[in-house]
């Protein structure tokens, strides 16, 4: 897990060090154990460490190999069964880690080696023999990849702040970005971003650039969410589930050459990754729990249901409890960690908690992705039920945070466009390898959605603290066999059906037929007070007036109901508002 970063010129001339210097400072916090540069003429790339896997200078980064160069972020699982297939033809090895992997199956497989890969990665190999760039993106996304592509030149970073520290980059916000941005919760799908000159690679695609610019992008892997005969019984489903989430959490646990934790919720999901590491034995398990101040509407922890999971299994349990004006004072720091707007009212208790975690642990596992690969959320079962409409209307029915009408309400004229998102969204569900609405939903979520909301957020606030959060529900393996389950299975139960009937006997029946909890931090649902006071002057401030990005009515009318205006999902509206708009004060 580290921070990437490179250039690579089209105009002949030479990548000037101070560039990939000025990346690497807003890559620090990704890579706190070590830094590195390579450069060659038109190509640079540079590289910050988190040691994870072979702690020893020997798999420092860039790494060259003859005539290619990779700079890497991520854990390839499967690196030592790669290593051992590589030998035997042939290839030689310096290192123990996953980093010289990767250099080896290009070297065996060229541009297909990506397929060959388990586990998240984005990285970035200079080919110096064809004179090409050859980077990828994992499956579902889970590492991230931006870049800037003009006639002059490619750049590429793990962050947006990394290429803003740089010249030449237009930092103008893209409407479709920000029609995306305020339709699906913040989620801005690849390749847009929030801003129109830089992009992101899409997961589960590699991408080429050859030096005179040229450049084709590639989609080496498709989920298909087809039943096809697999007419399962639940008990078989439940025991195929089983196996593939063992193995995918023992992965995760036993490719580190450091201790990984948990973070523990009062959820289902982190709850069974607690008890199946226990059965696959995990000894000194370090287990980590955030909680926040209650609201009259709601509870600010969980501790009561993942005080019974320490009970049971007695891991080495850290409680932190964050009192509202520590979330306050600190929310603009979350903020500075976000590669793009986010926003999840628990993005901040993420980088809260990454925080206490860094100081004992290097590696964690997640549960992020168990909802969206089984059906755990509250909309999915609205949508099912839903006779009449397109699948488009069913959707967004249930889904949109705003509809384009809204939208136009709330954006200045300068901003407004066609409904970007319903297009979007309306294709993706008219999708060729999936059998039935619902299938598609579930395929559109974990492909798509999750990707720039939970799995951004979790590596953003867990890499501001140099934390590498691993995420064993979207093991590819894993979502392969639950694709082929029909939907009307996995939304049995209230939803995650089959993770229920895996967790039987195994963990409390309090935590998994407990309502579907989020991870709690009510002070930004349920705003007033100080942060109704906070969002108040940020909305008011000079920059925002001048940059003139939302109608004042609009925002007039949030700020005199804070409380009443939430979206299909219960996001606060006047919250997104604001954060956007201090987002772009603190990178623009």
């Amino acid at each position: 897990m580290c921070g990437i970063c490179g250039e690579l010129r089209f105009d002949q001339q030479p990548v000037p060090h101070q560039r990939i210097t000025h990346m690497l400072k807003r890559l620090e916090k990704r890579g706190p154990d070590n830094q590195g540069q390579w450069s060659d003429g038109v190509i640079a790339l540079g590289h910050r460490r988190l040691s994870v896997i072979d702690l020893s200078d020997l798999s420092h980064q860039p790494m060259p190999d003859q005539d290619i160069c990779l700079t890497f972020n991520g854990a390839i699982y499967n690196y030592r069964e790669l290593r051992a297939e590589l030998q035997a033809k042939g290839h030689q090895f310096r290192s123990n880690g996953d980093t010289e992997v990767i250099l080896k199956a290009y070297r065996e497989w060229g541009e297909a080696c990506p397929q060959h890969l388990h586990g998240m990665f984005a990285f970035a190999l200079w080919d110096g023999e064809k004179q090409q760039l050859f980077a990828a993106r994992d499956r579902f996304g889970i590492k991230p990849f931006y870049y800037t592509h003009t006639s002059r030149f490619f750049r590429f970073a793990s962050n947006t702040q990394a290429l803003m520290a740089t010249d030449g980059i237009d930092a103008a916000i893209d409407p479709i970005g920000l029609h995306f941005q305020y339709t699906l919760h913040a989620v801005t799908p690849a390749p847009h971003t929030i801003l129109k000159n830089i992009r992101k690679l899409e997961p589960a695609h590699s991408l080429t650039i050859r030096a005179d610019g040229r450049h084709q992008l590639r989609r080496y892997w498709e989920l298909e969410a087809r039943h096809g005969e697999h007419n399962h019984t639940d008990d078989e489903w439940v025991e195929q589930i089983r196996h593939a989430l063992i193995e995918a959490i023992r992965r995760r646990n036993d490719v580190a050459d450091v201790p990984v934790g948990v973070l523990l919720s009062g959820g289902l999901d982190s709850s069974l990754l607690v008890a199946l590491l226990n059965q696959v034995g995990s000894p000194d398990l370090h287990t980590f729990s955030v909680g926040f101040e209650d609201q009259p509407e709601e509870k600010g922890s969980e501790f009561e249901f993942s005080d019974q999971i320490v009970e049971q299994y007695q891991p080495i349990h850290h409680k932190f409890l964050v009192p509202n004006h520590q979330v306050l004072a600190r929310l603009p720091e979350a903020i500075d960690a976000m590669a793009e707007p986010m926003f999840g009212q628990d993005a901040v208790a993420f980088y809260l908690l990454s925080e206490q975690v860094s100081r004992h642990i290097k590696v964690v596992q997640s549960g992020q992705g168990a909802d969206e690969v089984f059906g755990g959320y509250f909309w999915y079962p609205r949508m099912a039920a839903e006779t009449t409409g397109s699948r488009l209307q069913r959707f967004s029915k249930h889904y949109f945070d705003r509809d384009h009408t809204e939208i136009l309400r709330m954006l200045a004229p300068a901003y407004q466009g066609p409904d970007y998102t319903s297009d979007f969204i309306a294709k993706r569900l008219d999708d060729a390898f999936s059998d039935e609405f619902m299938d598609a939903v579930l395929k559109l979520d974990v492909t798509t959605l999750i990707v720039d909301d939970p799995v951004k957020r979790v590596d953003n606030m867990t890499m501001a603290w140099g934390l590498e959060a691993r995420i064993p529900f979207l093991d590819h393996q894993l979502v392969e066999i639950a694709a082929r389950c029909p939907s009307q299975i996995k939304l049995r139960s209230n939803g995650k059906h089959l993770l229920k009937q895996l967790a039987r006997g195994i963990i409390p029946d309090a935590i998994i037929d407990r309502p579907k909890g989020y991870f709690p931090m009510p002070a930004l649902k349920y705003v007033r007070g100080q942060f109704l006071d906070f969002m108040r002057d940020i909305l008011n401030s000079k920059a925002c007036l001048e940059r003139g990005l939302f109608q004042r009515g609009y925002i007039n009318q949030l700020l005199d109901a804070p409380e009443m205006h939430h979206t299909r999902i219960m996001g606060n509206k006047l919250w997104h508002l604001a954060l956007l708009e201090l987002w772009l004060q603190r990178n623009l």
